[in-house]
């Protein structure tokens, strides 16, 4: 999951910069996605960690599996230093390592345990959710940089974090009867689904940092606090003081490795920009070289185009 989550991280964040900036809350920008390759794939890969944290849900709570979730940026950091040569700073390396503590904690802290089921409540208080994120994600969409990155991070963050509080009873359905029938099925969907848009949008506002940071943030720490709360999700006894460092450390690893990942990554995006402009002005440019060739009757023509006179001489 961990790693299906960092491969999907640093290739939807590449088709997103390759993508022209959308400023309005514009459904049509996932399929200029889905134009892309690249995203594709992501998607892909953002699919299957998207099942096996479904699957987690089951028995595990929500603070392992989001913060599990936000950990997948540290395998986009591994991948960023093998397949696009970023610098691995000796700070990144220790960022790192404390995410894998943080996990290490988590793990030994939580308590396997089946969901509790949602009531009629929970379910009108998902769906209100979904038209707020909805609505304020109209309205953030447009703002400019940073901010817009924070603010459309942040909510698209919420929207994932609605989603994995309706995953986890969803999970526990007892038949395919049961799984298809039941509402949060289609608010799991409905949040997922504005959730990746927002998150597109929030990556094309020139901030991967702010963006994932945010996201992260606002998709852990109230999927974690609902789950403590009404979702029956449990901690070992005694071991709470280790769920609590764990959660905070994980966190701040991630935020901490977007900070160094994001120029690395710009950068990346900017070579291969660089690249196809130099390609694309080598081809615009070799017509241009066979034209002064032309002679004779071509030059009247060309003198006319230019709306010049040719000057004339006596003999």
């Amino acid at each position: 999951m961990i790693v299906a989550y960092g491969f999907a991280n640093l290739l939807q964040s590449v088709a997103a910069a390759r993508t022209t900036v959308h400023h309005t809350f514009d459904p049509g920008l996932l399929l200029r996605l889905a134009s892309h390759r690249t995203y594709l794939v992501g998607l892909f890969c953002q699919v299957t960690g998207f099942v096996l944290a479904f699957l987690a849900r089951r028995d595990l709570p929500l603070f392992l599996v989001q913060a599990s979730v936000a950990a997948g940026l540290g395998v986009t950091a591994v991948l960023g230093v093998l397949v696009l040569k970023w610098r691995l700073p000796a700070a990144e390396v220790a960022l790192l390592a404390l995410l894998f503590g943080g996990i290490t904690a988590l793990v030994l802290a939580a308590q396997p345990a089946p969901s509790r089921q949602l009531g009629p409540a929970a379910l009108i208080g998902l769906a209100a959710a979904l038209g707020v994120i909805a609505i304020a994600g109209f309205f953030a969409a447009r703002l400019h940089g940073a901010p817009g990155s924070v603010a459309l991070g942040s909510l698209a963050g919420m929207a994932f974090s609605a989603a994995a509080v309706a995953a986890r009873p969803l999970a526990s359905a007892d038949s395919v009867e049961a799984f298809v029938r039941n509402p949060l099925l289609y608010l799991l969907i409905a949040h997922s689904v504005v959730g990746q848009l927002l998150l597109g949008l929030a990556m094309q506002r020139g901030s991967t940092t702010a963006a994932v940071a945010a996201m992260d943030a606002a998709g852990a720490v109230p999927a974690a606090v609902i789950g403590l709360l009404l979702l029956n999700d449990r901690i070992w006894p005694g071991r709470e003081w280790l769920a609590a460092v764990g959660f905070l450390v994980t966190l701040a690893s991630v935020v901490g490795l977007t900070r160094y990942a994001e120029p690395q990554h710009h950068h990346a995006v900017a070579r291969e920009r660089e690249r196809l402009m130099i390609g694309a002005g080598a081809a615009a440019d070799r017509p241009a070289v066979r034209t002064p060739r032309a002679t004779g009757p071509r030059q009247p023509a060309q003198a006319a185009s230019t709306g010049l006179r040719r000057r004339t001489t006596r003999s």
